[in-house]
């Protein structure tokens, strides 16, 4: 059951209890933005499903982009640089790569660094913790430049990006950690940036610097549990560690920091004019597969882009089909594709930083039941 006022007020009931959602700043409609789903998860029943996220919900990558654009627009016209920009993986790694690539055409001193929870070869910067997530360690690295590790330790302005905060603890936490390491000293503000924001401005009166928020709705929420509901079990997914497949893809893309988009995946793949194309990014890696998409989406395809993810929800509301398999990593964890299994498509391109054997066969056989072609797109 779901309420929504002139697009103001949201309210589903679950399982497990009720939530309701204010809008108070933001013209968007709120049904427009986000669904509810039901996590698998006990420390917080329910998720705010992205309808322009590109995690959950396939969604054009026009739609994405322009996504970009309004948030990025919502910043100072003159920014003191360097700028600072990181994105939370997994699920706001594409985000504030795009959030970054827009900022980057106006500050060209900006730098992109993501959380991750894939160690890699480097020096590690920080670490910090997610206390709700299905996944809570998350490690930022140095960037492995001495040109893009100056502009680390020179940065003026810090630019966060998540998908949503409902509390602004995960922000907290980071701009903490940051701050502990005594290498980002010359840092004079913070910018916030979310699609939607629920913390009710919990984060400057929890730093000492000067902090903006920026999203395109903001509001508050409430949570009113159902009486004796049973607790959700989840899936094996709280690991940070290294796989036993190797990452045979570039860092590039943020991971070990990036100031340009490469834009360089699949190079030779083109799209046919009204073809319809969904582009699956993987885990972290969906950045450079989300350049790829919108150069295909260009050149006259239908294209809608997704990803692949670790994060464990129930079928129902706004997730309409799920797709389980084991990660391309080697870790050998759950991972889902949801809202894909009930489409259809004439190609699916299922993009990796690890070599196309590593895909598990039930996740190709799956999609093979949407799109009468699947292809692995690699770096190799």
């Amino acid at each position: 059951m779901s309420l929504i006022n002139e697009g103001t007020v949201y309210r589903r009931t679950l399982s497990c209890g009720t939530i309701q959602v204010t809008r108070r700043q933001g013209i968007y409609p709120l049904d427009e933005l986000f669904d509810i789903a039901e996590r698998r998860n006990p420390k917080r029943a329910f998720l705010f499903v992205s309808k322009v996220l590109g995690r959950h919900i396939p969604v054009p990558p026009s739609a994405m982009r322009q996504i970009y654009r309004q948030l990025a627009s919502q910043f100072p016209a003159t920014l003191a640089g360097p700028v600072l920009c990181i994105g939370m993986a997994e699920t706001a790694v594409g985000l504030g790569a795009g959030v970054f690539d827009e900022l980057r055409q106006q500050h060209p001193d900006a730098l992109y660094l993501t959380s991750t929870r894939h160690p890699v070869e480097g020096e590690l910067l920080c670490e910090f913790k997610e206390e709700h997530s299905h996944a809570t360690d998350h490690l930022i690295y140095l960037p492995d430049s001495a040109g893009m590790r100056r502009r680390v330790r020179e940065a003026r302005t810090l630019v966060l990006v998540d998908d949503e905060a409902t509390t602004g603890n995960t922000f907290a936490n980071l701009l903490s950690a940051l701050q502990s390491t005594g290498k980002l000293e010359q840092l004079e503000q913070v910018f916030a940036v979310t699609l939607t924001d629920w913390s009710a401005d919990a984060l400057p009166g929890r730093c000492a610097l000067p902090v903006t928020a920026i999203s395109l709705v903001s509001g508050h929420w409430q949570w009113e549990p159902a009486p004796d509901a049973p607790v959700p079990v989840m899936p094996s997914v709280n690991v940070t560690s290294r796989g036993a497949v190797p990452i045979t893809g570039k860092q590039s893309w943020g991971r070990l920091g990036m100031s340009a988009p490469a834009g360089d995946l699949g190079r030779h793949i083109s799209a046919a004019p009204a073809e319809r194309i969904l582009v699956l990014g993987t885990g972290e890696f969906v950045w450079e597969p989300f350049l790829l998409a919108e150069r295909l989406e260009a050149q006259g395809a239908s294209v809608l882009y997704s990803s692949t993810t670790r994060s464990p929800i129930a079928t129902g509301f706004a997730i309409q089909s799920a797709i389980a398999f084991t990660d391309n990593y080697g870790l050998g964890i759950p991972n889902f594709v949801y809202n894909v299994a009930h489409q259809r498509f004439d190609r699916v391109l299922l993009c990796t930083e690890t070599p196309a054997d590593s895909v598990d066969s039930h996740l190709l056989q799956a999609l093979a039941d949407v799109a009468p072609v699947v292809e692995v797109v690699t770096y190799e």
